[in-house]
């Protein structure tokens, strides 16, 4: 990484400049830098409206960038290790559906975990690719999916050897990371590409002592949420390539979906906040290291929490873990990690990233200051204090694997009729259930309804889970293929 040059930020520099030009606006947007909407403008602030402008030659243009954006996107690639990266407006689910794109075509298999994003099936909806799921294990106290066993994905290759490509979430939502480099290694040596959902991995590229990230494993891509833990704006995040992928191609492909009305609100906070970490990330990624294990031993502390962390590591379905990921597991106490989740916010103002049948997570990141941990750690004293109860046995959403048995396209866009959950037993489900976050389907079109399934649905629904995919609001009736 060339630090010199990194010190840079060419889009946001390009956008300040024009501002200063006072130029009069005869494009779209309509509100012209917030003359014709006051109220946006005082919401969002002057800076803020006038920084909300349309492309032109001066700023460049996401859909085939010439100038500044082309040397922005050059210097996230530089700060990343890799090849060559694209700006994306529309979330890493935009990246992580161009990634899948990129590199597969109807009726192509790609080898991937079942406890991926929606994103990634939404993907395979769209192309017409087959999943081989790599079914992982589930831990066998805090009840969530673990990592690829190298083992179980050379199986896959091994009875798969038509797939094209494998997919690896580097680190899961609970911090949970596969053994990367090995994976990228055979898969290689099997002709496969290597394709990785970092959408919680922006800081495995800057800090010291964290898991291997995608582009130092080999991967062929990957895609990257800067606007979680790289601290830009929400919606905006990053492709990255190593060397070997065509690039035209893959912005041929990014183009068919990504909006042409590119924000330059979300453009610039990435070529801000890519500078900010060159420059700075080494240090901050320590201090949030630092945070969350201090975090981590004074909630396992109070006993009846379990805050895991590098013990989970056994070299196998856990090869590593990202420590800046606090998750803590609260069935010790008696409740749900929702149930915690809602006394957090309600009780005590905090608000946490999520919290699942098992488990609670509060997302330590660069903005954070350790009064704030302090106020955290007290909370959960005092919850365990005030709202313990005697542990009774709970499901946890993410350990069930359902069987699939049609491809999540074939399903998708198949006739269908609408039942209630409770009747759905057998039946082969026809959309989305999954609580959100972490945006992990319980169930996805294709895969068969259980028994067991609707026990897990219902019980998340009665704890207060944010259950969402289904085209009943109130996930009360699901849709299910018909003659099946």
């Amino acid at each position: 990484m060339d630090l010199e040059k990194q010190a840079k930020a060419p889009l946001y520099e390009a956008l300040e400049n024009f501002k200063k030009k006072r130029v009069v606006p005869f494009d779209v947007p309509g509100h012209k830098r917030g003359r014709g909407n006051p109220e946006l403008a005082k919401l969002l602030g002057e800076q803020c409206v006038s920084s909300d402008v349309n492309s032109m030659k001066p700023l460049d243009n996401l859909c085939n960038p010439v100038s500044v954006i082309a040397e922005a996107e050059d210097l996230m690639a530089d700060a990343f290790g890799a090849a060559s990266s694209f700006f994306m407006v529309g979330g890493t689910t935009s990246a992580v559906q161009g990634m899948i794109l990129s590199v597969c075509k109807s009726g192509d298999k790609i080898i991937l975990p079942r406890n991926v994003h929606k994103s990634v099936i939404n993907a395979l909806i769209l192309c017409g690719a087959v999943p081989v799921y790599v079914r992982p294990a589930i831990h066998k106290v805090i009840g969530v999916a673990l990592g690829m066993e190298v083992k179980d994905v050379e199986k896959a290759i091994r009875d798969n050897p038509d797939a094209v490509a494998v997919l690896v979430t580097n680190p899961t939502y609970y911090g949970i990371c596969s053994d990367l480099k090995s994976i990228t290694e055979l898969a290689h040596a099997n002709g496969l590409k290597v394709l990785v959902d970092e959408a919680h991995g922006t800081h495995l590229y800057f800090g010291r002592d964290l898991p291997i990230p995608a582009m130092r494993a080999g991967a062929d891509m990957a895609a990257v949420s800067m606007h979680k833990s790289g601290g830009s704006l929400t919606q905006s995040s990053c492709l990255l390539l190593n060397e070997g992928i065509d690039r035209d191609h893959v912005r041929e492909i990014i183009n068919l979906t990504q909006t042409t009305s590119a924000s330059y609100l979300l453009l610039s906070s990435l070529d801000i906040s890519r500078r900010n970490l060159a420059l700075r990330g080494e240090m901050s990624f320590a201090k949030v290291t630092e945070m969350a294990e201090y975090a981590r031993e004074e909630i396992n502390r109070l006993e009846g929490y379990y805050a895991y962390g590098k013990d989970l590591i056994d070299g196998g379905a856990v090869y590593d873990f990202d420590v800046t990921k606090l998750c803590v597991y609260t069935k010790g106490i008696g409740l749900t990690g929702i149930e915690v989740y809602d006394l957090m916010r309600d009780e005590y103002d905090i608000q946490m990233e999520f919290g699942d049948i098992g488990n609670i997570m509060a997302y330590i990141s660069i903005g954070d200051r350790i009064q704030d941990i302090e106020r955290l750690v007290g909370a959960f004293e005092d919850i365990k204090r005030l709202y313990r109860r005697m542990p009774s046995d709970m499901a946890f959403v993410d350990a069930v694997v359902p069987e699939v048995v049609y491809s999540p396209q074939r399903s998708f866009y198949a006739k269908k009729e609408t039942v209630p959950i409770e009747l759905s037993a057998d039946c082969i489900c026809g959309e989305f259930v999954m609580c959100y976050p972490p945006g992990i389907p319980i169930l996805a079109p294709g895969e068969r309804i259980t028994r067991e399934i609707i026990d897990h649905i219902l019980f998340a629904k009665d704890k207060g889970c944010s259950l969402q995919g289904t085209a009943d609001p109130k996930v009360s009736q699901i849709q299910v293929l018909s003659n099946h």
